[in-house]
């Protein structure tokens, strides 16, 4: 089994950091505002299929 050398593991932990690629301002921006369409939409979906199947539900007990 390979020796755990610490002071390599930082090294090595700083190389791979300096190749991360940080977005700009404007790529947070608009990816956040994107995000919050999709939610917006998803929760409407979501509210849409969940009344509809409270109706189903309703109908169906109405029945009994």
């Amino acid at each position: 089994m390979a020796k755990f050398n610490p002071g390599e593991f930082m090294r090595q932990v700083q190389a791979e950091a300096r190749k991360v690629v940080w977005p700009s301002r404007q790529e947070t921006t608009t990816t956040a505002i994107f995000v919050g369409i999709m939610m917006l939409i998803l929760a409407i979906f979501f509210l849409g299929i969940d009344s509809l199947f409270g109706w189903v539900v309703k109908s169906l007990l109405s029945l009994a």
